[in-house]
């Protein structure tokens, strides 16, 4: 078999770090992208200093792909922003900023990738939803909205790209511990994850174990779908 080709986007830290050394491990060569410079280094890795949300850096990158390997087979759509405000005190910047990165940024990235995707009929993209958004959950309402339309962008793409054997499917994670929810008061993460099923953080490895399902060969009959994790 041919080493998988999966790109993954915001990978300088977090959840998006995790799933590069995840499937570095796993075998793929792994391609990550984000706003600012990594410092580390990883066999099997290359990094792009991308804005998900500027279509000709964006271009560029899936140029020296095609140029480099001819193909992709996966798309992680990692990067994304939230921002914790009553919706009346979010300024427009804040509201503009959260929806470019969030759907504008996997809009296009989900385009590009699926350009290269069916000229080899096959392909896996899986997007970032929320549990934000199925929990309504208050003070996220910029946020929960830009996810809510991730879903959709999922649930349509899936259609359009089926006939080229490409899945399009989404996770709602609940709250890691990661840098975009320091800012978030503890109480209401604490208020939050009370109303889970499973009443806990979630760790990288619940979300990469998601991921994987999706990504499977076997996985070929499933598109359109959101797993929302935690048991919302």
């Amino acid at each position: 078999m041919k080493q998988p080709i999966t790109l993954i986007t915001g990978t300088r830290k977090g959840i998006g770090k995790h799933l590069v050394n995840h499937y570095v491990q796993k075998g793929h060569k792994v391609i990550g992208c984000s706003r600012s410079l990594i410092n580390w280094e990883l066999n099997d890795y290359i990094h792009f200093q991308v804005d998900v949300t500027d279509e000709r850096s964006v271009k560029a990158m899936f140029s020296s792909i095609k140029k480099e390997h001819g193909r992709i087979d996966h798309l992680i759509n990692n990067a994304g922003i939230a921002s914790m405000n009553h919706f009346m005190l979010t300024p427009i910047s804040t509201a503009n900023n959260v929806l470019q990165t969030n759907v504008i940024g996997t809009f296009l990235l989900c385009r590009e990738a699926a350009k290269l995707m069916q000229k080899q009929k096959y392909g896996r993209i899986v997007n970032f939803g929320t549990v934000a958004t199925p929990l309504k959950l208050e003070g996220e309402a910029i946020y929960a909205a830009s996810k809510a339309a991730v879903i959709s962008l999922t649930e349509v793409i899936a259609r359009e790209l089926a006939p080229f054997e490409i899945t399009v499917n989404s996770i709602g994670p609940t709250p890691v511990e990661t840098d975009l929810i320091r800012s978030v008061p503890k109480e209401k993460l604490e208020e939050l994850i009370n109303r889970q099923a499973i009443k806990r953080y979630g760790t990288f490895e619940d979300i990469s174990n998601a991921i994987d399902f999706f990504l499977q060969k076997s996985s070929s009959f499933i598109t359109g779908q959101t797993l929302f994790l935690g048991g919302v």
